[in-house]
């Protein structure tokens, strides 16, 4: 009988103001030159992972491509992530309850996280797990976890909100990015998840013109998918803006809608060099419930935000940017309509 393979364990990553990394470096430099110690520890322990096998799919270089355009989105074919991912669960309701017979994260194998996040101090967030994507995007693709026993289903809270958005400041590399799918809104699992992972190019999210609505809110149009923008200059921001992103959030499944979140390094709304902050864009959209949109496109996170995953050959060498475009806004809301929102929002997160 063959002896069973010892899995190998997680690392305790314990952080402190000290291993935030206030200004992240640009795209003017090889963006792997001067890696943190949280992106030296996640990126060899992924690297490990992949070794061992603990992924669908072997990841090598993607084939990628920017699209001729204004927006300058950026697709990239990934095939097997098409093939191999799990089926994505059936989701009916903005509200669904976890599910427990439904796959959840407690089914992880201890092969499968890679670190602990824990802050200190007494104001710290809850810890995170971070795991692999078992089906992934990029290098280091990884899923942020709360504690997975606690059976939270996929809408936001200020904890772990706060968690995710932490590990984008403990990371040097300018393609480091977080991100959140909720319900109606292309999730594929019902328990709470965020994703990080390094992508490996420039997005027009980063450095787009905005407009204020109010203190604290602004609004992103000459993007991919226009989109409701918050921003933290440093770690110390995070606690307002998080109840803020909130508070949004919960406003927008009261209305009946779906939505996204995703976070980059990025400048300041004001612009003028006030330098490379933490841009949070959050996007309303119509519920959805059924298969991919429209040019063979599933509007997650990333499409909102430029980066096009494709799943065939053809597809990936034909795509133009107005098709891309209009199946990205085909999920969105009007443009009267989403002033209107932004109106809303700015009354209820006026301070």
């Amino acid at each position: 009988m063959a002896a069973e393979v010892e899995e190998p364990g997680s690392e305790e990553f314990v952080y402190g103001e000290e291993d935030f990394v206030q200004q992240a470096a640009g795209w003017d430099a090889e963006p792997d030159s001067a890696l943190s110690r949280f992106d030296r520890a996640l990126l060899e322990s992924w690297t490990d992972r992949m070794e061992r096998g603990f992924f669908r799919y072997r990841l090598g270089p993607l084939p990628t491509r920017v699209l001729p355009g204004p927006m300058r989105l950026v697709a990239q074919l990934n095939v097997q992530r098409s093939t191999e991912r799990r089926p994505p669960q059936l989701v009916q309701s903005l509200r669904q309850p976890f599910d427990p017979r439904a796959f959840n994260f407690t089914r992880l194998r201890a092969g499968e996280v890679l670190l602990r996040l824990r802050g200190t101090g007494s104001a710290a967030p809850d810890p995170l797990l971070v795991a692999i994507n078992a089906s992934p995007l990029e290098r280091g693709h990884v899923l942020l976890l709360p504690e997975p026993a606690r059976r939270l289903p996929q809408a936001l809270t200020e904890s772990a909100l706060r968690g995710a958005l932490e590990a984008a400041f403990l990371s040097a590399h300018p393609g480091f990015r977080v991100g959140f799918n909720g319900l109606g809104g292309r999730a594929s699992v019902n328990h709470l998840h965020f994703h990080g992972l390094y992508l490996p190019r420039p997005l027009l999210v980063e450095a787009a013109p905005a407009e204020a609505l109010c203190r604290g809110l602004s609004i992103l149009r000459a993007v991919p998918a226009p989109a409701f923008l918050l921003y933290a200059a440093g770690p110390a921001a995070l606690p307002a803006l998080c109840q803020d992103v909130c508070r949004a959030a919960e406003h927008l499944a009261g209305a009946g809608l779906a939505y996204n979140v995703f976070a980059t390094r990025g400048e300041a709304p004001e612009g003028g060099g006030a330098g490379r902050g933490l841009r949070v864009l959050l996007w309303a959209r119509r519920p959805s419930f059924g298969g991919a949109a429209g040019a063979g496109l599933e509007v997650a996170l990333c499409e909102l935000a430029g980066y096009l995953p494709l799943p065939a050959a053809p597809l990936f060498q034909r795509l133009t940017e107005q098709e891309a475009l209009g199946a990205i806004r085909e999920q969105l809301l009007p443009e009267p309509e989403l002033l209107r929102l932004g109106g809303d929002l700015a009354r209820l997160l006026r301070r």
